[in-house]
């Protein structure tokens, strides 16, 4: 039997992946948070919306919750947040 360890800090293939364009502000836009299911991220998600919306003039926070915090959302859930936000915040909780 063998087992396979694959090191995270070996550095991959180094390819660079372009980040989406941002807003030079958040005022009037609407943001997304997806709480990823861990300990307390429901928490920690009501006071970023908080936070956005009374320091940052954020017009509209939404937050959908993934089915588990060890898998990927959804295809379904990742469109319907494309569909209505402006900027995602993502994997909050501990």
């Amino acid at each position: 039997m063998s087992i396979l360890i694959i090191d995270p800090s070996a550095g991959g293939n180094g390819a660079r992946i372009a980040l989406a364009p941002r807003p030079m502000d958040l005022r009037g836009k609407v943001v997304g948070i997806i709480d990823n299911t861990k300990e307390q991220a429901d928490v920690i998600g009501e006071a970023m919306a908080e936070g956005l919306r009374t320091q940052f003039g954020v017009a509209k926070v939404i937050i959908r919750r993934k089915a588990f915090f060890s898998k990927p959302a959804s295809r379904e859930l990742l469109d319907e947040m494309a569909n209505e936000i402006d900027v995602a915040i993502t994997a909050v909780g501990g």
